[in-house]
């Protein structure tokens, strides 16, 4: 698995990228129709996701220095736009607007968090199957390691309580799924022993996680 993992990995991030691309422009066509907020939380979440995946893409061309000055910004990004998925579970799980309110304001917090984060997050050169990034070092202050895992985790797992309530009342399982494939491929690189690929072996489940919540707000909306 690792050897075929190390050798489509260059070429299968920019798959991704056009995948999460195509997911993107039918968010893009859905809000351009319906004006639901759900659907541009969706679509912003995932062009965010692209944009980390084709600065990740990158690092097999790029020179490393201008890969170095980018890179800050695939950090902010995450930390601004990973958050929007707390609004994304209330408005599916029908909170009222004074629930909303408050989920807006906690949303805001984190995003604002978020991107200090990714500010103060300190890189340092990694390699791994022909693909280079910048990834957070060691002397990354503690509070920005912990919003990062708060981030990765804290999101998917409401999201994943969130689409089990959603599968109950609206006999859909879209919304849980998406936050189950995001949950598993976190999870696979170090159950497998490949945890240095986890920056790879997750984009899949970034990129299923936004196809379902696509196949959910097409189905709901």
């Amino acid at each position: 698995m690792r050897n075929l993992l190390m050798s489509i990995c260059p070429y299968a991030i920019w798959g991704i990228v056009f995948c999460e691309s195509v997911i993107a422009t039918l968010l893009y066509a859905l809000w351009h129709r319906k004006k639901q907020l759900i659907v541009l939380l969706g679509l912003l979440v995932t062009l965010g996701l692209i944009l980390d995946a084709v600065i990740i893409g990158l690092g097999t061309c790029l020179e490393t220095g201008t890969l170095k000055a980018i890179s800050p910004v695939r950090f902010i990004a995450h930390g601004i736009l990973i958050p929007l998925l707390f609004p994304i579970c209330g408005y599916a799980l029908g909170f009222k607007k004074a629930t909303m309110r408050v989920l807006w304001i906690l949303t805001g917090i984190l995003m604002a968090a978020g991107a200090a984060e990714g500010v103060c997050t300190e890189l340092e050169q990694r390699e791994i199957a022909g693909v280079i990034r910048f990834a957070s070092s060691a002397s990354t202050p503690g509070w920005a390691d912990m919003i990062s895992r708060i981030l990765s985790f804290g999101t998917v797992i409401p999201m994943m309580i969130a689409g089990v309530i959603v599968w109950i009342r609206q006999k859909t399982p879209y919304l849980f799924l998406s936050g189950f494939f995001m949950f598993a491929f976190s999870a696979l690189g170090p159950a497998t022993g490949n945890a240095d690929l986890i920056f790879f072996i997750s984009m899949f489940g970034e990129l299923f996680m936004m196809l379902f919540l696509y196949l959910y707000v097409r189905n709901e909306v």
